[in-house]
Parts: C-alpha cells; structure tokens; sequence
C-alpha cells in the first residue's frame, strides 16, 4: 500500500468536529429515559445479581447461572460500581464511551485502508454516527457496541502501517479473547473472514502465507485460551446443567435451530435500507457503488471480504436479530465511504451532479415534518386514531418544525454534502428519541411496579410471576432473592396456599374489571398491562371465588382515555 499522507496531527484537527458532537447527542439520548424493558434491564439485572451476590465468575439471573452470555460487561459494570457505588448512570456512560471508541477506531481502520484517500478517514465517523438504527441500539445496556470496539481493534491490528506491513498478532489475540468474553465464539465469526480471505486485500499476506496464517492461528488460541481461561472454572463452579449449556447447547442452538428469534434465510436483505438509513436513501451513495469497477483499491477489497461472507453466514444461522452484524455497520460505512471517494476521484463530473445530492432525504423530511403539523388535525376528526398517534400529537407541531428545519438543510447543494446529511441523520434521530420519551416511554417506564417489589422483597415476601421472567424487576427494585415463574392453575394456587402474603405478577392483554379492584399496582407495559396481585386474591378469582375486599384501593399508573375506551 501506499504510504500515508494523513499526519498525527490532521488527524487529531479532525476528531473535533464529530467526536464532542456524537458525545453530546449520545449522553442526551441516554439520559433522556430510563433503562430499557427488556435489553438494558436484563443486562443490569444480570450485574446486580453477580454484584449483589458476589457472584465474580458465574453471571446469575434469578438465582440461576446465567449461561448465554459471558462476563466481559458486567465486570465493566462492576468495575465502576466499585468506585461511584450501584447506579444506573455508570453503566450508561460506558455505552457511550464504547460508541466513541468505535467511531475513533473506523477512523484509524479507513486511514490504514484507504492511504491515497484521506477523506475516507474524515467521512467515515460522520457517516457511522448517522446512522439511526445504531444510534438508537447503542443506548440499549448491551454488549453488541463493546464487541465492535473488539472487532475493529481485531481488524485494526491486521492493517499495515506505513512503518510496518506485518499485522500485530499479540494484539490481534488480545482484541480476539477481549470479543470472545464480551459475547462468545460470534466474536470469531465477525474477524475470520477478514483474515480468512487476507491474500485477497493485503500484500503483506500475499507475499508471507505461511506467516500470516500460521502466526494467525497462534492468535486465534491465545484468544480461545482467554476465554477458556474463565469458562473452565465457571463451567465447574456452575454446575453440570450450566456447564452443558454453556459448552454445547446455547450456541448450537442458535446456529441450527434456534430456540429463539429463528428467522428465514433471506431476513437481513431486506432489513438493509433500514440499517442504512440515512445513506441508503443517498443517490451519491448509490451511484458510487453501481459505478465501482475493478482493480478495486485495498479498502474496498477489505470491506468486500469482510461484509459479503459475514452476511452470508448470518443469513444461514437459524437465530436473527437486527443488531447481531452490528460490527459490521462499520464494514458498510468504509465500503461506502469508499465507493464515495473512488466516484470523486475518477468520475467528478457525476460526483458533482446537483440530481445525486440529499434532495429526496430533504423532501421526505418535509413532508415529515409537514405530517407532524397536521396530525393534531387528522387525530381531531378521527381521520387516525391510536395510542401513538394520540400520544404524539400533544408534541408534533414542536417537533415538525426540527424536520422542516432538517428537510431544508438536505435541500441545500455544495460542499460538505456528506457532512449536512450525517448532521440531519443524526439530529434527527435524536428528535425521534425525544418523541418517544415524551410519548411513549410511560409505556416502558417499570419503576412504580419495580419499586412495590422491591419494598415487598425488603419484607420477606414471597414474589411470583405468571409467564417468563426475564429479570425487568430485579436491579431497579434491588430484589435481593429470585421470582418464582408460575403458571395457571395448580402451580399458582399451591403459591398461594405455601406463601399467603406474596405477590404474584400478571402480564394480561386487556384489564378486566377485577384488575382494577383487587390488586395493588396497575400499569401499562407495551401493548400490554402489568398487574401485581397478592397472591391470595388471585388464587380466589381464578378458582371462582370472590376475594376479600382489599384493603387499599388499586394504584393505577398512567392509564389514559385511549386504553379505557379500548376496555371498555
């Protein structure tokens, strides 16, 4: 490759502009509401158990070893426990850091890959902190964001640097180990194939297979022997269940047939615009990857045998989410980022046509912001009604203006077209968020039902749940003892009869009006309600008997006109 002209110190300048940017959307992002139900609640719910229990190897949930993910974030989270104490906010700000390091770290990736196109180091950030679907995943307590800081470290240490072609192969094992404890064997998944296929992108590896591979496979145990290095001694000190799980069971059942999320071969394609957005509504963006004619430049092969046989293999595992190839976010932004630079440089006549630009993201974010400034209308003669549309349009006139704002923006044409569509992307995911915390983060908010648990818990109160818990109660309430998971019928009426002061915990689709009367917290959650009952009158109404009166009314949260007149 060709030696880099992009100085420490240029590349420095470029940090400002876009590092304090994305810091402040994403600190205001995350602060804005609570944890969420169920992402972020079953990740603390998690560290709190281990913390609360002094659990340091095994993570619990419920009482139970916690076999499906490893330890890596939660001693992270332990780690400021220790200094600021048990908190929310510590946890939060680690996400945020981790989706600075991400974003520095595309930065480095793009200048080692792309040498003779600087501007695919300065785009590269701008166009990873636009994109909506990541923004708003990272703000979930997760340990998808902590493992693309691993993978683009991985990856980074196989780059050359102009001072040595060789990839760093102790740090590569390092980054590979630190992955395989933030999230399992996936973390290998996600660097293979860009070591797998090195001959295809790096002439270092071209020209020294056998050290590239063999020193390669030296990596690739020092990473195992890391994780092996905890799962051993957890896996004994969990138990034969745990241990089988977490060696054989939980993976494969994940990749053949699984148990959770299985989805259809062809799920993620379409799933792509969306994952993209904004960019994949950029014709520049499209044009540029249409236009691509070999011999592609080093990058551009990178990103190929990085994306293209990831994906491929994503598609053939059984179980899909939409954040499992976040790291690979970062592989669409440089391929595009790429493509960009490569249409600019050899074809500036069509990267300069006004019909490329942001204009249709300009469009879409008027007529946006134009439908938020009529919804109050439309909502008023029962044209939409809904408990979204019904809950926005006390808000949407504020927030049609931003979009108009934002529209008129993209309509704009010369230099620093990039840049205004990441600043709209951006802003405008922000607003997005804002929304729904104002709106419909009632919908999610568990403290009042968690707060009534936890004071029970202080008591020595049996708790119950009818359903699958999935540890949403445990760390804002400060349970200190597990939720029994009941079911209908015998289990919660024995329940009752062994613990006649205990809780029990309801999930139904429509209140009753018993639900109103006998238990003692209501509260909406999702399209759903929680109720708490004590147990006892539960177990009467379910055998058809009439339950003594309570002897406090029923308080009921944040239940509005729209969700009575469905009940009624």
């Amino acid at each position: 490759m060709a030696s880099s002209s992009y100085s420490r110190s240029e590349y420095l300048r470029s940090l400002w502009p876009w590092l304090p940017l994305w810091g402040l959307a994403a600190l205001l992002a995350i602060f804005s509401h609570g944890p969420m139900p169920l992402y972020s609640t079953r990740t603390l719910a998690v560290a709190w158990e281990m913390w609360n229990h002094q659990h340091w190897l095994v993570p619990h949930i419920n009482g139970q070893p916690y076999s499906e993910k490893v330890p890596l974030l939660f001693w992270m989270i332990h780690a400021g426990w220790f200094v600021f104490g048990v908190n929310d906010v510590w946890p939060r700000v680690l996400e945020v850091i981790f989706g600075g390091a991400e974003l520095v770290l595309v930065s480095l990736l793009a200048q080692r890959l792309f040498p003779s196109r600087p501007w695919v180091a300065k785009a590269s950030p701008w166009m990873l902190l636009a994109l909506g679907y990541a923004f708003l995943f990272g703000l979930q307590i997760m340990y998808e964001v902590l493992l693309a800081v691993w993978v683009l470290a991985a990856l980074l240490c196989l780059t050359p640097r102009p001072q040595r072609a060789e990839p760093r192969w102790l740090l590569f094992g390092l980054c590979i180990g630190a992955g395989l404890l933030t999230k399992g064997p996936v973390m290998l998944l996600h660097v293979a194939f860009p070591w797998l296929l090195g001959p295809l992108w790096s002439d270092w590896a071209r020209d020294n297979r056998a050290r590239w591979y063999g020193r390669g496979v030296l990596s690739v145990l020092l990473g195992g022997a890391m994780l092996l290095a905890w799962a051993l001694p957890a896996g004994f000190s969990g138990g034969e269940a745990y241990r089988q799980r977490l060696f054989f069971t939980q993976t494969a059942g994940r990749v053949v047939n699984a148990f959770d999320h299985a989805r259809p071969f062809w799920w993620y394609v379409p799933m792509v615009p969306a994952l993209l957005f904004p960019f994949s509504g950029w014709p520049r963006a499209w044009a540029a990857l249409i236009t691509l004619r070999r011999p592609f430049d080093h990058g551009i092969r990178f990103a190929l045998c990085w994306l293209l046989p990831v994906m491929l293999v994503f598609s053939f595992i059984s179980g899909k989410q939409l954040y499992y190839p976040l790291p690979e976010f970062a592989g669409g932004v440089l391929l595009l980022a790429g493509a960009v630079a490569v249409l600019r440089d050899q074809r500036p006549a069509l990267a300069s046509t006004p019909w490329l630009g942001t204009w249709p993201l300009g469009v879409g974010g008027i007529l946006f912001g134009a439908f938020l400034f009529v919804l109050p209308v439309l909502v008023a003669h029962n044209e939409l009604h809904g408990e979204w549309f019904d809950n926005t349009q006390r808000y949407s006139r504020y927030f049609s203006v931003v979009f108009v704002l934002l529209g008129a923006l993209l309509l704009l044409r010369g230099r620093g077209e990039m840049r205004r569509l990441a600043f709209a992307g951006l802003v405008g995911t922000l607003a997005l968020n804002t929304l729904f915390t104002l709106t419909m983060w009632q919908n999610f908010d568990l403290r009042p039902s968690a707060h009534l648990l936890g004071a029970a818990d202080a008591e020595g109160r049996a708790i119950g749940y009818v359903g699958n818990y999935e540890g949403q109660f445990h760390f804002e309430g400060r349970l200190t003892r597990p939720i029994e998971r009941l079911s209908e019928g015998e289990q919660l009426q024995t329940f009752a009869l062994e613990h006649p002061d205990g809780l029990v915990i309801a999930r139904p689709e429509k209140l009753q009006p018993t639900d109103l009367r006998y238990p003692l917290l209501v509260q909406p959650f999702r399209s759903s309600w929680v109720v708490i009952w004590p147990a006892r009158s539960l177990a009467e109404l379910r055998a058809g008997r009439v339950p003594p009166e309570p002897a406090h009314p029923t308080r009921v949260y944040q239940v509005d006109e729209w969700r009575f007149r469905a009940l009624q």
